[in-house]
């Protein structure tokens, strides 16, 4: 009886050990989740470095000496149209290298125009110079108003009032007058009611003081040179010719 108790009780034990054997062992063997792993990926750049242009300045006060390509006149021109004029003679930097060779393409604007009028009063046009564009493509906004070429001293300011040893620091504009039915270079007196003469462009003949009795009205015509005064300095880079 005592042994068959014995053996009861060891069965027991053996069972539970047995059952917390595979306890352990189906803990073993379930599946563990593991996070994904994420692996960083460098990207590598390159970096491309451009060469740095050399800029040289060309000083305010400068002129451009250029002719019209166009034809405009005080009897139809009107305030923001376009006209081109092109570079007769190159244009140096402060450092003696060309920015601005000859056959470039100056852009002018209308800034005002007035047709002639009964009693005596000529047409005038009012200009300003907007932009320059190298035969190469490159261009470069300017302000520049118009000059007399005959002019040596002749100054600018920021404003663009041109001026020179006949007009001190008056807005110089085109005046109807020249021969032919041309154009004369004056500059604005007592806000506009009058003109000083500064000069004959392209060598328009006659006299001033007569004509403006007439009352005609400016037309500056193709092939008309006349200056571009700088009124502000301008950066450009060294000019290159462009390889077909």
């Amino acid at each position: 009886m005592k042994n068959s108790l014995n053996f009861k009780f060891l069965t027991a034990i053996l069972a539970m050990v047995f059952v917390f054997s595979a306890t352990d062992v189906f803990a073993q063997r379930r599946p563990v989740k593991r996070k994904p792993v994420i692996r960083k990926t460098t990207v590598k750049r390159t970096i491309v470095t451009r060469p740095t242009v050399r800029l040289y300045t060309v000083e305010d006060g400068q002129t451009l000496r250029v002719r019209m390509n166009d034809t405009i006149s005080s009897k139809t021109a009107r305030s923001g149209d376009r006209f081109t004029a092109t570079v007769t003679e190159p244009v140096y930097s402060n450092t003696g290298v060309i920015v601005i060779p000859t056959g470039s393409t100056v852009t002018g604007r209308v800034d005002s125009a007035r047709a002639a009028k009964k009693g005596g009063d000529p047409g005038t046009i009012d200009v300003s110079f907007v932009e320059v564009r190298l035969p190469n493509g490159t261009r470069r906004a300017i302000n520049g108003s118009l000059t007399d070429l005959q002019t040596k001293d002749a100054k600018s300011d920021p404003e663009g009032t041109a001026s020179g040893d006949k007009m001190k620091n008056r807005k110089i504009i085109f005046i109807g007058g020249g021969a032919g039915g041309g154009a004369i270079l004056g500059g604005l007196i007592g806000g506009g009611k009058g003109a000083l003469i500064g000069g004959i462009l392209g060598g328009l003949g006659g006299l001033a003081g007569e004509r403006f009795t007439k009352g005609e009205d400016a037309e500056v015509k193709s092939g008309t040179e006349f200056g571009v005064i700088l009124n502000q300095s301008i950066s450009m880079p060294k000019f290159e010719e462009v390889n077909p």
